[in-house]
This record gives C-alpha cells, sequence and structure tokens, in this order.
C-alpha cells in the first residue's frame, strides 16, 4: 500500500503544488496539509483521495506559491507583536536567554498564517486536475511495487504446496513405527500370551484416526490453490481475502504439526510455518 505521487499545476501567478504520500494501514487514515483558503474544500478533497486510493494512511499536501516563489503566506503583525512584547518582558524579568526567542514566537499558532478566502471555481478546476495527476502516480507506484509483491506471494505459496508434498512420504512411514512401539509397549507390560490382539488393533485403529492427515492435507491443498485463483483475478483490493485465506491456511499447518508425531513432518510444518510468515509480512503491503 505504500505510494507517492506529486504533481504542479499553474493558475494564474500561482504554482500549485500537490503531493499524495501512501503507507501501510489497516484501515483508511487520510491526513490533509492544505492553505487557509482551500480549507472550505476539505470534504471534497478527502473523498477523492479515498475514492482513489482506498486503503492506508494517506498524507496529502496541497502548497501555493506565487510567482517569486513565495509561499502564499503572511504575518499576523499584532498577535506577533503582542507575544514579543510580553515574552520580552519576561525573559528581562526572569533573567531567562532571549536568543531564541524569534524560532519560538514563528512556531506559536496563527502567527504565520496563510490568507483566507473563497476559493476560485477555475483554481478549484486546476487543483482537481493536479490532484487527481498525483494520485494516478500514487496508483501507478503501487502498480509496479504489486508486481514485485505478487512474485513474492506466488513463491510462498509454490512453497508451502511442495513441501506439503513431503508429508506423504514420512506419514506412511510413522504409521508403521507408531504400530511398532504400541506392540512392543504391550508386550512389556501384558506379555505376549496375555495380548488380546482384536484389542490391541481396535487400539491402533484408534490412534490411526487420530493421527490421520487426510482432511487437513487436502484443506491445506485447497486453500492454496484459492489464494493463487484470488490473485489471477487481477483485482485491485483482495488484501483483506487473501489475509482471510491465510489464516486458514495457518489454522491447517498447526493442526498438521499437532497430529505430527514425527520429528520429520515437524520439521517440514516449521518450514510450512516460515512461508506463511512470510506471505503474512507481504500481504501489510497489499490493499
Amino acid at each position: 500500500m505504500t505510494g507517492y505521487g506529486r504533481t504542479q499545476g499553474s493558475f494564474g501567478e500561482k504554482t500549485i503544488t500537490v503531493e499524495v504520500r501512501a503507507l501501510n494501514s489497516k484501515v483508511t487514515d487520510v491526513k490533509l496539509r492544505l492553505p487557509g483558503d482551500y480549507r472550505e474544500k476539505e470534504v471534497e478533497l478527502r473523498k477523492q483521495v479515498t475514492d482513489h486510493a482506498e486503503r492506508g494512511k494517506i498524507d496529502l499536501l496541497i502548497e501555493v506559491q506565487n510567482s517569486d516563489g513565495a509561499a502564499n503566506v503572511s504575518l499576523n503583525e499584532p498577535l506577533f507583536r503582542g507575544y514579543h512584547r510580553e515574552l520580552s518582558r519576561l525573559t528581562q524579568e526572569l533573567g531567562i536567554p532571549s536568543a531564541d526567542m524569534l524560532t519560538a514566537l514563528l512556531r506559536i499558532p496563527n502567527v504565520v498564517a496563510t490568507p483566507s478566502g473563497e476559493m476560485d471555481d477555475d483554481e478549484w478546476t486546476v487543483v482537481c486536475q493536479v490532484l487527481n495527476t498525483s494520485l494516478g502516480l500514487l496508483k501507478a507506484f503501487r502498480r509496479q511495487e504489486g508486481i514485485v509483491v505478487e512474485a513474492d506471494l506466488r513463491l510462498r505459496i509454490g512453497n508451502i504446496q511442495s513441501l506439503l508434498l513431503e508429508v506423504g512420504p514420512f506419514e506412511a512411514e510413522r504409521f508403521v513405527r507408531m504400530r511398532e512401539r504400541m506392540r512392543n509397549n504391550f508386550d512389556e507390560l501384558m506379555g505376549k500370551d496375555n495380548l488380546d490382539q482384536n484389542r490391541f488393533e481396535q487400539e491402533v485403529l484408534f490412534y490411526l484416526e487420530k493421527m490421520d492427515m487426510s482432511e487437513e492435507k487436502s484443506r491445506l491443498e485447497q486453500h492454496c490453490k484459492y489464494f493463487v485463483e484470488q490473485m489471477d483475478k487481477k483485482e485491485d483490493a483482495i488484501g483483506r481475502t487473501l489475509n482471510f485465506i491465510s489464516q486458514e491456511i495457518g489454522r491447517e499447518i498447526n493442526t498438521l504439526g499437532a497430529k505430527a508425531y514425527d520429528s520429520d513432518i515437524q520439521r517440514v510444518v516449521v518450514q510450512m510455518k516460515d512461508e506463511l510468515e512470510k506471505i503474512k509480512e507481504q500481504l501489510a503491503n497489499v490493499l
């Protein structure tokens, strides 16, 4: 969701600069920095930004300069003089150095202000054009970043699918080892002659069902395929959908780990979790 767009336009003797900057965020958070005479259009500007940029932490900066390059600002002289008079008196009475007084005065709210007034309709048209161009650049920036993110997501999902194929051979060997271990334990506790073969087979069957991963493997494979299908749609905003699917993938991987009872399968599960964490990190960059 990161992106950047900056454009300049002209209206009469004014140079209008619009800068849009976006960072990752789960919600839409738009912050505006505008000249005073643009405040009346704040709601419309906010709507244009959210319509085009959708989700993310978005900063919109609009600056207006005159033809001589000076910013369109003014100094509130009565307010400045009043603060200066009172601060000078206090610094003398309290013996405080006054070297940085000018800097402090200029930081006081409303001392430096942008002249406010009604915006001309023609000027508003130019502002909208410049804003739309900046938002277009922001979108292009995001698309370029999205190409890289998409490639990485496909790689990680492919790795999980490949790791899932490694579980099968270990699963078959695990059943054999589990059966032999149970048989030895029964023989040690009850003796070979006292072993009820039917009861033993029932116990083996119970643990086989408990350790069976068929459903989890099937669901995990389907979730991975669905993840890829959503990316193939090439829609502008699929981040939330992919995030929900990744949560389901995580549940199936965790269940595989709980049913593993095997160090080799646990190793594969850990690798799957590592790939999934990388997917979740990248999804923070997806709308």
